[in-house]
């Protein structure tokens, strides 16, 4: 019986599962929009895989991503890490001397720093709109063009026009003036390129020694203007793995195949799982200043799990897993 590795990515915008044989190929697949129902989601991802690995076994799962917790509860997790390691660790297998990781999501990004194949810093952009995915999905709906084109029509620029990329309010009311002025859609488009870059290497990597291999992973590598852009600002090549879209899955996989085989078991509690009714609710403690706001996971009726207590009051009254946390 061919032997599979879950990787989980549970993220604000997107939810990715990946199944990853013994030799680390991969067999499944599956990128979804969160949509706010991260556990609608995952039930959706692993029913499809319970139709479609018929004859083949998961031998272990790993989980990371800003939903990772809850994703851990849900499946039974043999390995909970952040995305920062997962997305390393995926790099590092496609290119081992990598140096630079660039990731762009649609609502956050990163910038990792490795040094003979260790994360030395890192860095993360969860405020400004304007140096992820989505400041381009909103400015592609203006322009009235796909996003899927927004990258070829940038290439197709001789002559960018400026776009204040700073801020995404700012960076917006820019490109109405540029439009207003009469300058082309694919001047307009490789000005945002370049000013998603700007901000992403002026916020997200400032200050970082951004050394070649750079890699770039995430959604927004799908976009080939901004690859161009990067090229161009750092005057490096820029390599974009196969799998760009699912790396931080790719790699908690990996984490979890290792896992698995030290401990000699894994806690997945079997893909029959998306059958069951999950249901969310909170409160919010007053037992201190704290003011901790709980978070209970139902289960068919009963309460499964409690999370996001700061001194363990609820969530060790439900029972603690005996799981990795990083």
């Amino acid at each position: 019986m061919a032997k599979y590795y879950m990787g989980i990515d549970v993220g604000s915008v997107s939810t990715n599962i990946i199944l990853m044989d013994e030799n680390k190929d991969l067999h499944y697949k599956k990128y979804m929009r969160t949509q706010g129902k991260p556990i609608e989601m995952l039930k959706e991802g692993i029913g499809e895989i319970e139709r479609d690995i018929a004859g083949g076994e998961i031998a272990g799962v790993g989980v990371t991503g800003s939903g990772r917790y809850l994703a851990n509860i849900i499946v039974g997790a043999d390995i909970v890490k952040n995305e920062i390691t997962a997305h390393a660790i995926a790099g590092l297998n496609f290119i081992p001397e990598v140096k630079t990781i660039i990731e762009i999501g649609g609502q956050d990004s990163k910038i990792i720093i490795l040094r003979d194949k260790i994360v030395v810093d890192f860095a993360m952009n969860t405020v400004c709109a304007a140096g992820t995915g989505s400041f381009l999905d909103r400015q592609a709906i203006r322009l009235g063009i796909d996003i899927a084109e927004f990258g070829g029509l940038a290439l197709q620029s001789d002559n960018s026009v400026r776009i204040a990329g700073r801020c995404a309010v700012f960076a917006e009311s820019d490109m109405i003036h540029k439009q207003q002025l009469g300058h082309n859609q694919s001047d307009i488009a490789k000005g945002l390129c370049e000013a998603l870059v700007r901000n992403y290497l002026n916020n997200v990597g400032k200050g970082k020694e951004i050394l070649s291999p750079v890699m770039f992973q995430g959604g927004v590598a799908a976009n080939i203007g901004i690859k161009k852009a990067f090229e161009e600002a750092l005057g490096e090549e820029i390599y974009i793995p196969e799998n760009y879209d699912v790396m931080g899955a790719i790699g908690v996989a990996m984490l979890a195949k290792e896992e698995v085989k030290k401990k000699g078991k894994t806690n997945f509690k079997g893909t029959s799982i998306h059958n069951i009714n999950y249901r969310v609710s909170g409160f919010e403690c007053d037992g201190c200043s704290n003011v901790c706001e709980v978070v209970e996971i139902h289960e068919d009726g009963r309460i499964l799990a409690r999370y996001g207590d700061k001194c363990g009051k609820w969530s060790n009254s439900i029972g603690e897993n005996n799981i990795k946390l990083a």
